[in-house]
């Protein structure tokens, strides 16, 4: 929409006045929020229940009262009866499964002597219906705009923006593309609003009524929303304004008045040890004494209510982990109910790689697995299936080459072999979700001493219950796959590190579009060994560990291992990751990120300066404008891989050594 039009719409649509000689604007050109009119003075109107979920709070409609969620349209247009005829609506809520055939009303604008909607959102399995009054012919008729393919019943938080001007129509859902939809029947230029009524989450009656949460429903005359919306990283939980009593910081007492918990139930507390959090202990609450925190269970995870701040202060050597033999990776996970491991990616076989159970706070062995040179594993779920993956670097004793998906027996209680892939000197695994399906993708790093080749992508086959390909990319003796998202958009960066001739060549970021993932943007890395991806706020920040620098076709630098490994920040503008910080490294090979309190760290692996491989390990703390600055220096033979963790005990770094059949867990000391 135009700035012109707007304008234009606005001097000589939106006025009225006594007898047409005074213009005024129908609405001023503000938001106007329809959830805040049912909520005055911050108490909420009978009908309506405050509740939390994934750490955010919405409204909950009652069914036995449809007519009390409403409101006179006269309360948000003061000026006049009309509806703009350019607007947005910006809705901000959490769906539950629709029932097939079934449609359930967000809002609905309606007059009082007609059961017809005037202006009305309702969505069913897979799609949303905007609907509206026309008076252009005799007696007027009702127009529905329909978006397909819209999927919001998958019990998470959404955020959807509607513009609409005149003949034009565009959904866009968690700031991604927009949907666009032309019709014949403009949306009307004077729509009157006189003796009409919002009603929330109905049309008047019972049947149709919303049953989800919402959080926010606003109406924005005169503008497309979305530019103003889609500003965050968050995207599924943009706000434009929501009420107070929906807001995260609790709302100040009206005088003396005590805040009361929005269920209305007496508070239950936990003591000792993390209990689980699941929808029958939801609403309750847990006190953490180490850590001096005080936790609400909100059906599926404990949220945060009042926490003592930690900062990081030393670090300490707390177990040595007799692993194998040479580690060449390391995955820790928690297993529902079970507890939580730590599997080690052993150099030598046999006797192959291990799985440790953490046990009284230390890890011991808990199940020995057959593996062929093991460069890491990857542990993922797929709904109650779990899974580890290994990446084989070596054939077997029979010749054959593949790496193995490995399935937690709940009758065992151990991993057993699910699946065998063929891979080329595997190195990687990376484990995602793109739009509800599973994928699973393999780095190959050469197939005999040939580095270009291609690493394949597989897409979970809920019919066969197996992993199929999906697609392949081509790369060049990769090492690592890493997988993000930000807002409504899936990316995979590879770390490529040798092409045969070179370490200076370029390491690659795909993005998910239209089935499958496209070159989105190439930077030069040296040896690249791994990808590692975080967020601080609202930045989004990507570091590369370079490993070293050799060209074949050049005379060898007398320490070509000492280089510097970069970290880079997404400029949004420039729709591109651009380079933020050099930080010198000793063949690094991994990054981990981590914090402690409100700070922020990263822990790089320096594996090797040219001499020896007993060398310091780094961790960087972030120091907002400084970047990150080194705070800690961690003596590490050969170090390959670090985890950082934690337990009810307090918070630990795990890592792996290449050179020594010895890990080491340290023990983060905190203030």
């Amino acid at each position: 929409m135009s700035a012109p039009l707007l304008l234009w719409a606005v001097l000589l649509h939106w006025a009225c006045g006594g007898g047409g000689r005074t213009w005024q604007h129908c609405t001023d050109l503000r938001p106007l929020d329809v959830l805040a009119e049912l909520v005055p003075a911050g108490r909420t109107a009978r009908g309506l229940r405050v509740s939390q979920v994934q750490g955010l709070r919405g409204f909950h409609l009652g069914a036995s009262r449809p007519r009390a969620l409403a409101f006179p349209a006269s309360r948000l247009f003061v000026h006049c009866n009309r509806f703009p005829e350019e607007f947005s609506i910006i809705v901000t809520l959490r769906v539950l499964g629709v029932p097939a055939k079934r449609n359930e009303y967000v809002f609905t604008l309606m007059a009082e002597e007609s059961p017809g909607v005037l202006v009305g959102l309702r969505y069913s399995t897979s799609k949303l219906h905007f609907l509206f009054w026309s008076q252009e012919r005799a007696g007027g008729w009702q127009t529905r705009v329909t978006f397909r393919n819209v999927s919001l019943a998958d019990s998470q938080w959404h955020t959807l923006v509607l513009a609409v001007s005149g003949q034009s129509f565009s959904l866009t859902v968690d700031c991604g593309l927009p949907t666009d939809v032309v019709l014949e029947t403009p949306f009307p230029t004077s729509l009157s609003v006189k003796r009409a009524s919002f009603y929330l989450g109905n049309r008047r009656r019972r049947k149709g009524l919303f049953t989800g949460l919402l959080r926010q429903l606003v109406l924005l005359p005169g503008a497309d929303a979305t530019h103003r919306i889609c500003t965050a990283v968050n995207f599924k939980v943009a706000t434009l304004s929501i009420p107070a009593v929906l807001q995260d910081v609790p709302v100040k007492p009206v005088s003396n008045e005590v805040l009361k918990y929005p269920h209305g139930t007496d508070m239950k507390v936990t003591l000792g040890s993390r209990p689980p959090c699941t929808k029958q202990e939801k609403a309750r609450f847990w006190f953490n004494a180490s850590r001096r925190g005080l936790y609400l269970c909100d059906g599926s995870a404990w949220i945060s209510m009042l926490e003592v701040k930690q900062r990081l202060d030393y670090v300490e050597e707390y177990q040595d982990l007799v692993t194998n033999s040479e580690t060449m990776g390391v995955e820790v996970f928690t297993i529902p109910r079970v507890g939580l491991f730590a599997a080690t990616a052993n150099r030598h076989s046999p006797p192959g790689s291990a799985i440790y159970k953490w046990t009284d706070g230390k890890f011991v062995p808990y199940q020995n697995i057959p593996t062929y040179q093991a460069q890491s594993w990857k542990y993922f779920t797929i709904g109650k299936k779990i899974f580890l993956a290994v990446a084989n670097f070596e054939q077997n004793d029979r010749g054959q080459e593949f790496s193995v998906i490995y399935k937690w027996s709940r009758r065992k209680e151990k991993f057993v072999t699910y699946q065998r892939i063929t891979t080329h000197s595997a190195r990687d695994w990376e484990a995602f979700v793109i739009e509800g399906e599973a994928f699973l993708a393999v780095v190959n790093h050469r197939e005999g001493n040939n580095h270009n080749i291609d690493s394949v992508i597989y897409r979970w086959n809920p019919r066969t219950g197996l992993f199929e390909t999906n697609q392949t990319i081509p790369t060049s003796g990769a090492y690592d796959w890493e997988f993000f998202a930000i807002g409504p958009y899936s990316f995979l960066a590879v770390a490529n590190t040798f092409n045969g001739t070179s370490t200076k060549i370029y390491s690659h970021i795909y993005i998910w579009l239209s089935g499958s993932f496209q070159l989105f943007q190439s930077i030069l890395t040296f040896g690249a060994a791994d990808w590692e991806v975080f967020h601080i706020g609202d930045r989004v920040f990507l570091a590369v560990a370079n490993s070293h620098s050799y060209d074949s076709g050049m005379s060898v630098p007398s320490n070509f291992y000492a280089i510097n490994s970069s970290i880079y920040e997404l400029n949004i503008t420039a729709q591109m990751f651009v380079k933020f910080q050099d930080l010198l490294t000793y063949s690094a090979l991994d990054w981990e990120f981590f914090s402690v309190g409100d700070d922020s760290f990263l822990v790089v692996a320096n594996s090797f300066d040219g001499f020896t491989f007993s060398v310091n390990s780094i961790i960087y703390r972030w120091q907002g404008y400084e970047g990150f600055v080194a705070t800690h220096h961690l003596p590490t033979v050969g170090c390959r891989d670090w985890e950082a963790f934690n337990t009810t005990e307090g918070s630990y770094l795990l890592y792996s050594s290449a050179k020594e059949p010895l890990s080491k867990v340290l023990k983060l000391k905190t203030t």
